[in-house]
């Protein structure tokens, strides 16, 4: 769907601040000056409301938001990626757990996250004052109401945001201008009351949005804005994570922290299913039935249509600036190489070797997720990689068209973070459904078409290849939905926050030190994995056909035309994953259980307000 044509794409680089108004920086929109407007006239009619909302959206995207921050810094180091080497208190220190309350990466998110909670207070506040919701025309009134739905949606992402970063934090649900009144300084809410809240405004906005095939109806664009199947997605979701294990301070000593789980989790688990059954009934979205073409032919390609509607919500990118666009594909995957002392792109996030193995050797998801290569200079030839220096595949500057990404150092792309897809919903379907009652015929089904998808198989026949094994146990199930996850979902950002909801993060990062010493020595399961292995020479091949050798078997000879490289080195893999003496280590070198599974507050929000206070442990 296109979310950004060129009026939109105008409005959603303008900026609610925090009680103000409305401003805009950016040189290159050709529109008056919003700092002019008064919220009398913001909100006076239906198009200038909408640009009130648009600049709530706003506040998902830019360097501090999902164009490079929240999306990229903050997810690292799980069974699936690890952030770059170094011990520096900065990115490197929040991907590596070694991060203390003044690094310089936490402060403009949180406040970023908090502006966009304002910004929606605003509009909640001012919107229903107009005249037009009450007596204006039906279609102005329906248009009016779907902006509150969609309002009270994004105020629910970003304190959802906050919360599984920072936990419990101060309530915002009023505007600025009324808070600084009546409470200037509120102290930190338990976090399950702001999921209380937040669940209850998702369930009003499921009423004023509209699904997706129903946009038209009600006179709006069919775009990327947010439709019912978002609503209740979002709040499956939230669901589920307020049904999840989180950290919480101990009492008498708010220094301590522990994992803990409520004992009423399962009504969340139900709100969890009942939302995805309905968005599966609905049948307003769908899978794509090609897992690679997603991405390379939809997100990479800018696409204008989703025919399927798996891409539910995205944040969106554009302008070519910190403020409203995102660094994805430059700060992740593969570089673009001009030569031995030229490259281009950050080479920020790396696949942990470990997760490269574990995909069945039949699953097409592991040549998209993965890119075990660097791009030559002229933005098409594909050079090997070793296993320590794995990218993350999905967002990748030789998939980007529609304008194809420059062969330069510039670095930003314009590509949209992908919030909710399809596949979660049906992958939170079969855990919440397995989770009430078991591995019932619904939830095989569920997380079954997703694996058919992964394997490039028809979605809906059952596949003795790709389906489960009937029979599973609860917690065999489980087990499957937890690895079916990060098939599903590698690099996007989820893994992170899925283990800590499942109490599962520390036992994935041990888990996976051992599997990397086992794959540096070669045994266990790693015994028969070939250490050097050959790729095809001036190959343009993003997938498998790259290389001219197997991962596992020995070639009788050398392959022709092509380059041998050492894919498994010991050395190198223990030096970056596993060896707590190693420089250039780069995996989890500081993680303590019951601390960070959140983020300290940023020391200049606890200098600010005198209610703060910090997380356990920091």
């Amino acid at each position: 769907m296109k979310y950004f044509n060129s009026s939109y794409a105008k409005i959603i680089a303008l900026h609610v601040i925090i009680g103000l108004g409305f401003t805009s920086c950016n040189k290159y929109l050709d529109q008056q000056p919003v700092t002019t407007f008064t919220t009398e006239t913001v909100f006076s009619d239906v198009n200038s409301a909408f640009m009130a909302v648009a600049g709530v959206y706003s506040r998902l995207t830019g360097d501090q938001g999902y164009g490079k921050v929240i999306s990229l810094y903050y997810p690292m180091d799980t069974d699936e990626t690890s952030g770059p080497s170094g011990f520096q208190d900065d990115r490197r220190g929040i991907a590596h757990y070694t991060l203390s309350a003044t690094n310089g990466e936490l402060a403009r998110p949180f406040n970023q996250l908090f502006q966009g909670i304002d910004n929606a207070n605003v509009c909640l506040d001012k919107i229903p004052q107009m005249g037009l919701y009450n007596n204006g025309s039906e279609q102005q009134k329906k248009q009016l109401r779907r902006m509150m739905g969609e309002v009270y949606t994004l105020r629910a992402q970003f304190y959802f945001d906050a919360i599984k970063l920072w936990g419990d934090l101060p309530p915002h649900f009023s505007p600025a201008y009324i808070q600084a009144v009546s409470n200037p300084f509120p102290a930190r809410m338990n976090r399950d009351s702001l999921y209380d809240q937040i669940i209850s405004d998702l369930a009003k906005a499921e009423d004023l949005v509209p699904w997706r095939n129903e946009v038209s109806t009600i006179g709006d664009q069919v775009d990327e804005r947010i439709t019912k199947g978002v609503v209740k997605g979002l709040r499956a979701r939230i669901s589920l994570f307020r049904g999840g294990y989180a950290l919480r301070t101990v009492a008498p000593s708010p220094a301590l922290g522990q994992m803990q789980r409520n004992s009423d989790y399962k009504t969340f688990y139900e709100y969890a299913y009942k939302e995805c059954k309905e968005i599966i009934a609905s049948n307003q979205h769908a899978l794509n039935p090609s897992y690679k073409a997603l991405w390379k032919d939809q997100v990479c390609a800018h696409a204008i249509s989703d025919p399927q509607g798996e891409l539910m919500f995205q944040a969106t990118a554009i302008g070519g600036g910190a403020t409203a666009d995102s660094k994805i594909g430059f700060y992740n995957g593969p570089p673009l190489v001009i030569d031995a002392a030229t490259s281009y792109g950050t080479k920020g996030v790396f696949i942990v070797p470990t997760y490269f193995y574990s995909f069945d050797t039949l699953d097409l998801r592991r040549d998209v997720a993965i890119a075990p290569y660097n791009v030559g200079a002229d933005g098409k030839t594909k050079i090997g990689v070793s296993a320590t220096s794995l990218y993350d595949g999905k967002y990748r500057r030789d998939w980007i068209s529609n304008p194809a990404a420059p062969l330069d150092a510039t670095s930003y792309f314009s590509l949209k973070w992908q919030m909710l897809r399809y596949s979660d919903v049906l992958l939170m379907f079969a855990e919440a459904a397995n989770e009430l009652n078991g591995p019932t015929a619904e939830a095989y089904e569920a997380i079954n078409k997703v694996r058919r998808r992964g394997f490039g198989l028809p979605i809906d026949v059952p596949s003795t290849v790709a389906d489960l094994p009937a029979g599973l146990s609860k917690t065999d199930f489980f087990t499957a939905i937890v690895n079916e996850r990060s098939f599903e979902f590698g690099g996007e950002g989820l893994r992170k926050y899925d283990l800590i909801r499942w109490n599962l993060l520390d036992v994935k990062i041990a888990e996976t030190i051992a599997a990397v010493n086992d794959l540096a020595n070669l045994t266990g399961k790693y015994a028969g994995v070939q250490t050097s292995v050959w790729y095809n020479n001036n190959s343009q091949a993003d997938d498998n056909s790259l290389w001219a050798s197997s991962f596992f078997v020995k070639p009788s000879g050398t392959p022709p035309n092509s380059t041998k490289i050492t894919f498994i080195s010991s050395s190198n893999l223990t030096k970056a994953y596993s060896d707590p003496t190693s420089t250039s280590r780069r995996y989890a070198n500081g993680f303590t259980h019951n601390k960070h599974q959140l983020l300290p507050i940023p020391q200049s929000v606890l200098d600010a307000s005198y209610a703060f206070t910090q997380n356990p442990g920091y």
